[in-house]
Protein backbone atom coordinates (compact mmCIF):
# COMPACT_ATOMS: atom_id res chain seq x y z
CA UNK A 1 0.00 0.00 0.00
CA UNK A 2 2.89 2.35 0.78
CA UNK A 3 4.24 1.98 -2.76
CA UNK A 4 0.79 2.64 -4.21
CA UNK A 5 0.30 5.66 -1.97
CA UNK A 6 3.68 7.04 -3.03
CA UNK A 7 2.79 6.54 -6.68
CA UNK A 8 -0.49 8.40 -6.23
CA UNK A 9 1.36 11.28 -4.61
CA UNK A 10 3.88 11.45 -7.45
CA UNK A 11 1.18 11.36 -10.11
CA UNK A 12 -0.84 14.12 -8.47
CA UNK A 13 2.28 16.28 -8.22
CA UNK A 14 3.44 15.61 -11.79
CA UNK A 15 3.87 18.35 -14.37
CA UNK A 16 1.40 16.68 -16.74
CA UNK A 17 -1.36 16.70 -14.12
CA UNK A 18 -0.64 20.35 -13.27
CA UNK A 19 -0.97 21.39 -16.91
CA UNK A 20 -4.33 19.64 -17.23
CA UNK A 21 -5.72 21.14 -14.02
CA UNK A 22 -5.12 24.57 -15.59
CA UNK A 23 -7.80 23.70 -18.18
CA UNK A 24 -10.54 23.84 -15.54
CA UNK A 25 -10.15 27.60 -15.16
CA UNK A 26 -10.19 28.08 -18.92
CA UNK A 27 -13.38 26.05 -19.38
CA UNK A 28 -15.05 27.94 -16.55
CA UNK A 29 -14.27 31.28 -18.19
CA UNK A 30 -15.44 30.10 -21.60
CA UNK A 31 -18.72 28.83 -20.18
CA UNK A 32 -21.41 27.75 -22.60
CA UNK A 33 -21.42 30.88 -24.72
CA UNK A 34 -18.45 30.12 -26.91
CA UNK A 35 -20.56 28.81 -29.80
CA UNK A 36 -24.24 28.27 -30.62
CA UNK A 37 -25.60 25.10 -29.06
CA UNK A 38 -26.09 23.45 -32.44
CA UNK A 39 -22.63 24.38 -33.79
CA UNK A 40 -20.68 21.61 -32.05
CA UNK A 41 -21.50 17.95 -31.53
CA UNK A 42 -19.51 17.58 -28.28
CA UNK A 43 -18.87 20.01 -25.40
CA UNK A 44 -15.53 21.74 -24.85
CA UNK A 45 -13.01 19.35 -23.34
CA UNK A 46 -12.65 16.71 -26.04
CA UNK A 47 -9.55 16.05 -28.18
CA UNK A 48 -11.07 17.96 -31.12
CA UNK A 49 -13.90 20.33 -31.81
CA UNK A 50 -16.59 18.44 -33.74
CA UNK A 51 -18.46 20.47 -36.35
CA UNK A 52 -21.34 19.50 -38.59
CA UNK A 53 -20.06 18.84 -42.11
CA UNK A 54 -21.77 20.71 -44.93
CA UNK A 55 -24.37 18.50 -46.54
CA UNK A 56 -24.67 16.33 -43.46
CA UNK A 57 -22.05 13.81 -44.58
CA UNK A 58 -20.29 12.98 -41.33
CA UNK A 59 -18.57 15.70 -39.31
CA UNK A 60 -15.43 17.84 -39.33
CA UNK A 61 -12.79 17.53 -36.61
CA UNK A 62 -10.57 20.48 -35.70
CA UNK A 63 -7.54 20.04 -33.43
CA UNK A 64 -4.77 22.42 -32.35
CA UNK A 65 -1.64 22.05 -30.23
CA UNK A 66 0.88 24.61 -28.96
CA UNK A 67 4.40 23.49 -28.04
CA UNK A 68 6.29 24.92 -25.07
CA UNK A 69 9.28 27.02 -26.04
CA UNK A 70 11.77 24.81 -24.15
CA UNK A 71 10.87 21.93 -26.46
CA UNK A 72 11.01 24.12 -29.57
CA UNK A 73 14.42 25.47 -28.63
CA UNK A 74 15.88 22.18 -27.39
CA UNK A 75 14.72 19.86 -30.21
CA UNK A 76 13.38 22.01 -33.06
CA UNK A 77 13.16 19.25 -35.69
CA UNK A 78 11.33 16.85 -33.38
CA UNK A 79 9.15 19.68 -32.08
CA UNK A 80 8.04 20.40 -35.65
CA UNK A 81 7.45 16.72 -36.28
CA UNK A 82 5.54 16.34 -33.01
CA UNK A 83 3.35 19.37 -33.67
CA UNK A 84 1.92 17.57 -36.68
CA UNK A 85 1.95 14.07 -35.19
CA UNK A 86 0.04 14.87 -32.00
CA UNK A 87 -2.71 16.67 -33.89
CA UNK A 88 -3.11 13.73 -36.26
CA UNK A 89 -3.40 11.52 -33.20
CA UNK A 90 -6.15 13.75 -31.77
CA UNK A 91 -8.15 13.47 -34.99
CA UNK A 92 -7.67 9.70 -35.04
CA UNK A 93 -8.63 9.47 -31.36
CA UNK A 94 -12.07 10.78 -32.26
CA UNK A 95 -12.56 8.35 -35.13
CA UNK A 96 -11.54 10.72 -37.91
CA UNK A 97 -9.20 10.85 -40.87
CA UNK A 98 -6.94 13.94 -41.25
CA UNK A 99 -7.39 16.24 -44.25
CA UNK A 100 -4.88 19.09 -43.92
CA UNK A 101 -2.38 20.82 -41.61
CA UNK A 102 -1.66 24.52 -40.93
CA UNK A 103 0.85 26.07 -38.53
CA UNK A 104 1.87 29.27 -36.77
CA UNK A 105 5.61 29.61 -36.25
CA UNK A 106 7.63 32.26 -34.39
CA UNK A 107 11.42 32.35 -34.35
CA UNK A 108 14.29 34.79 -34.31
CA UNK A 109 16.73 32.15 -35.51
CA UNK A 110 16.63 31.20 -39.19
CA UNK A 111 18.37 27.86 -38.57
CA UNK A 112 15.86 27.00 -35.85
CA UNK A 113 12.95 27.92 -38.12
CA UNK A 114 14.38 25.72 -40.87
CA UNK A 115 14.52 22.76 -38.47
CA UNK A 116 10.96 23.34 -37.29
CA UNK A 117 9.70 23.48 -40.87
CA UNK A 118 11.70 20.39 -41.84
CA UNK A 119 10.20 18.44 -38.95
CA UNK A 120 6.66 19.48 -39.86
CA UNK A 121 7.24 18.61 -43.50
CA UNK A 122 8.67 15.19 -42.58
CA UNK A 123 5.65 14.31 -40.46
CA UNK A 124 3.16 15.59 -43.04
CA UNK A 125 4.83 13.52 -45.76
CA UNK A 126 5.16 10.35 -43.67
CA UNK A 127 1.53 10.45 -42.55
CA UNK A 128 0.30 11.51 -45.99
CA UNK A 129 -1.42 14.73 -44.90
CA UNK A 130 -0.75 18.00 -46.79
CA UNK A 131 0.70 21.04 -45.05
CA UNK A 132 -1.42 23.71 -46.72
CA UNK A 133 -0.40 26.99 -45.11
CA UNK A 134 0.03 29.02 -41.93
CA UNK A 135 1.68 32.02 -40.33
CA UNK A 136 5.42 32.71 -39.99
CA UNK A 137 7.29 35.33 -37.93
CA UNK A 138 11.10 35.17 -38.11
CA UNK A 139 11.67 38.26 -35.93
CA UNK A 140 10.41 36.87 -32.61
CA UNK A 141 12.43 36.88 -29.39
CA UNK A 142 12.12 33.11 -28.99
CA UNK A 143 10.89 30.09 -30.89
CA UNK A 144 7.30 28.93 -30.48
CA UNK A 145 5.03 26.75 -32.57
CA UNK A 146 1.34 25.96 -32.86
CA UNK A 147 -0.12 23.46 -35.32
CA UNK A 148 -3.74 22.76 -36.29
CA UNK A 149 -5.26 19.87 -38.24
CA UNK A 150 -8.64 19.53 -39.92
CA UNK A 151 -10.13 16.06 -40.23
CA UNK A 152 -13.31 14.32 -41.28
CA UNK A 153 -15.20 11.51 -39.56
CA UNK A 154 -18.13 9.23 -40.24
CA UNK A 155 -18.14 7.57 -36.82
CA UNK A 156 -17.37 9.40 -33.57
CA UNK A 157 -15.21 8.44 -30.58
CA UNK A 158 -15.74 10.96 -27.78
CA UNK A 159 -14.58 11.69 -24.23
CA UNK A 160 -18.23 12.13 -23.28
CA UNK A 161 -19.52 8.64 -24.08
CA UNK A 162 -18.03 6.25 -21.47
CA UNK A 163 -20.62 4.23 -19.53
CA UNK A 164 -20.58 2.31 -16.23
CA UNK A 165 -19.86 -1.34 -17.00
CA UNK A 166 -17.53 -0.53 -19.92
CA UNK A 167 -14.12 -2.17 -20.14
CA UNK A 168 -11.11 0.14 -20.25
CA UNK A 169 -8.63 -0.76 -22.97
CA UNK A 170 -5.17 0.69 -23.48
CA UNK A 171 -3.53 0.49 -26.92
CA UNK A 172 0.09 1.63 -27.29
CA UNK A 173 2.92 1.09 -29.74
CA UNK A 174 5.84 -0.23 -27.69
CA UNK A 175 8.20 -0.32 -30.69
CA UNK A 176 9.80 2.97 -29.70
CA UNK A 177 12.39 4.77 -27.59
CA UNK A 178 12.62 7.67 -25.18
CA UNK A 179 13.45 11.08 -26.60
CA UNK A 180 15.84 12.10 -23.85
CA UNK A 181 15.51 14.03 -21.63
CA UNK A 182 11.80 14.43 -22.32
CA UNK A 183 8.98 12.04 -21.30
CA UNK A 184 8.14 11.37 -24.97
CA UNK A 185 7.95 7.76 -26.18
CA UNK A 186 8.77 7.95 -29.89
CA UNK A 187 7.43 5.06 -31.97
CA UNK A 188 6.95 7.20 -35.07
CA UNK A 189 10.07 8.71 -36.63
CA UNK A 190 11.73 5.35 -37.38
CA UNK A 191 8.56 3.47 -38.37
CA UNK A 192 7.57 2.76 -42.01
CA UNK A 193 5.28 5.46 -43.39
CA UNK A 194 2.72 2.94 -44.65
CA UNK A 195 2.48 1.42 -41.17
CA UNK A 196 2.00 4.82 -39.52
CA UNK A 197 -0.88 5.66 -41.83
CA UNK A 198 -2.60 2.30 -41.42
CA UNK A 199 -2.19 2.36 -37.63
CA UNK A 200 -3.92 5.75 -37.41
CA UNK A 201 -6.67 4.64 -39.81
CA UNK A 202 -7.47 1.73 -37.48
CA UNK A 203 -9.25 4.09 -35.07
CA UNK A 204 -11.52 5.45 -37.79
CA UNK A 205 -12.30 1.88 -38.77
CA UNK A 206 -13.34 1.06 -35.18
CA UNK A 207 -15.64 4.09 -35.07
CA UNK A 208 -17.15 3.41 -38.49
CA UNK A 209 -17.81 -0.23 -37.55
CA UNK A 210 -19.66 0.88 -34.40
CA UNK A 211 -17.20 -0.97 -32.15
CA UNK A 212 -16.06 2.02 -30.09
CA UNK A 213 -17.62 5.39 -29.25
CA UNK A 214 -15.62 6.49 -26.19
CA UNK A 215 -11.92 7.13 -25.79
CA UNK A 216 -9.00 9.57 -25.73
CA UNK A 217 -5.52 10.07 -27.06
CA UNK A 218 -2.95 9.59 -24.28
CA UNK A 219 -1.51 13.08 -23.78
CA UNK A 220 1.14 14.74 -21.62
CA UNK A 221 -0.84 13.76 -18.51
CA UNK A 222 0.04 10.13 -19.28
CA UNK A 223 -2.25 7.12 -19.20
CA UNK A 224 -3.92 7.86 -15.87
CA UNK A 225 -4.36 11.59 -16.35
CA UNK A 226 -5.89 10.92 -19.75
CA UNK A 227 -8.17 8.27 -18.25
CA UNK A 228 -9.23 10.77 -15.62
CA UNK A 229 -10.16 13.33 -18.29
CA UNK A 230 -12.25 10.68 -20.04
CA UNK A 231 -14.03 9.74 -16.81
CA UNK A 232 -14.73 13.33 -15.76
CA UNK A 233 -16.12 14.24 -19.17
CA UNK A 234 -18.41 11.19 -19.15
CA UNK A 235 -19.49 11.63 -15.52
CA UNK A 236 -18.21 8.23 -14.36
CA UNK A 237 -15.48 6.60 -12.27
CA UNK A 238 -13.21 3.63 -12.88
CA UNK A 239 -10.92 0.99 -11.45
CA UNK A 240 -7.54 0.47 -13.15
CA UNK A 241 -5.30 -2.54 -12.49
CA UNK A 242 -1.76 -1.23 -12.97
CA UNK A 243 -0.27 -4.69 -13.36
CA UNK A 244 -2.24 -5.10 -16.60
CA UNK A 245 -0.95 -1.89 -18.20
CA UNK A 246 1.10 -2.61 -21.37
CA UNK A 247 4.65 -1.29 -20.94
CA UNK A 248 8.21 -1.76 -22.20
CA UNK A 249 10.01 -4.42 -20.15
CA UNK A 250 12.47 -1.87 -18.76
CA UNK A 251 9.62 0.26 -17.39
CA UNK A 252 8.98 -2.22 -14.57
CA UNK A 253 12.59 -2.42 -13.34
CA UNK A 254 12.24 0.25 -10.65
CA UNK A 255 9.80 2.83 -9.28
CA UNK A 256 11.32 5.73 -11.22
CA UNK A 257 11.07 3.89 -14.57
CA UNK A 258 7.49 2.86 -13.82
CA UNK A 259 6.52 6.41 -12.90
CA UNK A 260 8.11 7.68 -16.10
CA UNK A 261 6.06 5.25 -18.18
CA UNK A 262 2.79 6.10 -16.45
CA UNK A 263 3.39 9.79 -17.20
CA UNK A 264 4.73 9.22 -20.73
CA UNK A 265 3.36 10.96 -23.81
CA UNK A 266 3.47 8.17 -26.41
CA UNK A 267 3.44 8.91 -30.13
CA UNK A 268 0.75 6.21 -30.49
CA UNK A 269 -1.26 5.61 -27.33
CA UNK A 270 -4.99 5.55 -26.60
CA UNK A 271 -7.41 4.60 -23.84
CA UNK A 272 -10.87 3.36 -24.85
CA UNK A 273 -14.07 2.76 -22.92
CA UNK A 274 -15.97 -0.02 -24.70
CA UNK A 275 -19.03 -2.15 -24.14
CA UNK A 276 -17.92 -5.57 -22.77
CA UNK A 277 -19.37 -7.42 -25.76
CA UNK A 278 -17.12 -5.43 -28.12
CA UNK A 279 -13.81 -5.64 -26.27
CA UNK A 280 -12.90 -9.05 -27.70
CA UNK A 281 -13.41 -7.72 -31.22
CA UNK A 282 -11.21 -4.65 -30.66
CA UNK A 283 -8.10 -6.05 -28.95
CA UNK A 284 -7.08 -8.43 -31.79
CA UNK A 285 -7.22 -5.60 -34.35
CA UNK A 286 -4.37 -3.85 -32.56
CA UNK A 287 -2.44 -7.01 -31.77
CA UNK A 288 -2.51 -8.01 -35.45
CA UNK A 289 -0.74 -4.75 -36.27
CA UNK A 290 1.95 -5.28 -33.65
CA UNK A 291 0.41 -2.76 -31.24
CA UNK A 292 0.07 -3.74 -27.57
CA UNK A 293 -3.54 -3.68 -26.37
CA UNK A 294 -4.95 -4.88 -23.06
CA UNK A 295 -7.98 -4.65 -20.80
CA UNK A 296 -6.75 -2.60 -17.84
CA UNK A 297 -9.94 -2.06 -15.86
CA UNK A 298 -13.60 -1.17 -15.74
CA UNK A 299 -15.75 1.94 -15.75
CA UNK A 300 -17.92 2.39 -12.67
CA UNK A 301 -20.62 4.62 -11.26
CA UNK A 302 -19.29 7.52 -9.22
CA UNK A 303 -16.45 9.96 -9.80
CA UNK A 304 -13.30 8.33 -8.40
CA UNK A 305 -10.39 6.79 -10.30
CA UNK A 306 -9.17 3.89 -8.15
CA UNK A 307 -5.83 2.17 -8.69
CA UNK A 308 -4.68 -1.31 -7.68
CA UNK A 309 -1.30 -2.93 -8.14
CA UNK A 310 -1.64 -6.69 -8.08
CA UNK A 311 -3.55 -6.91 -4.78
CA UNK A 312 -7.00 -6.26 -3.37
CA UNK A 313 -5.81 -2.94 -1.94
CA UNK A 314 -6.98 0.16 -3.83
CA UNK A 315 -5.96 3.79 -3.67
CA UNK A 316 -7.94 6.80 -4.89
CA UNK A 317 -5.94 8.73 -7.46
CA UNK A 318 -8.55 11.46 -7.93
CA UNK A 319 -12.23 12.15 -7.30
CA UNK A 320 -13.37 14.72 -9.85
CA UNK A 321 -16.67 15.37 -7.99
CA UNK A 322 -14.80 16.99 -5.08
CA UNK A 323 -11.72 18.20 -6.98
CA UNK A 324 -12.27 19.01 -10.68
CA UNK A 325 -9.47 17.89 -12.98
CA UNK A 326 -10.16 19.73 -16.25
CA UNK A 327 -13.65 20.84 -15.20
CA UNK A 328 -15.53 18.96 -17.91
CA UNK A 329 -17.60 17.09 -15.32
CA UNK A 330 -19.64 20.23 -14.66
CA UNK A 331 -21.52 19.49 -17.87
CA UNK A 332 -23.32 16.52 -16.29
Amino acid sequence: MNDLAALVGQLRASRGFAHKVDIAGVLERLGGGMAPADATLVPNGDDCAVLRAPGGHGHLLLAIEGLVHEFVEGMPWFAGYSGVMVNLSDVAAMGGRPLAVVDALWSGDEAQAAELLAGMRAAAERYGVPLVGGHTNLHAQRGQLAVAVLGHGLGLISSFAAQPGDRLLMAVDLRGRWMEPYPFWNASTDAPAARLRADLALLAELAEAGLCDAGKDISMAGLLGTTLMLLESSGVGARVALERVPAPAAARHDAASWMRWLTAFPSYGYVFSVRPSRADAIVPRFIERGIACADIGEVTHGAALLLSNGSDTEAVLWDWSTEPFIGSGAKH
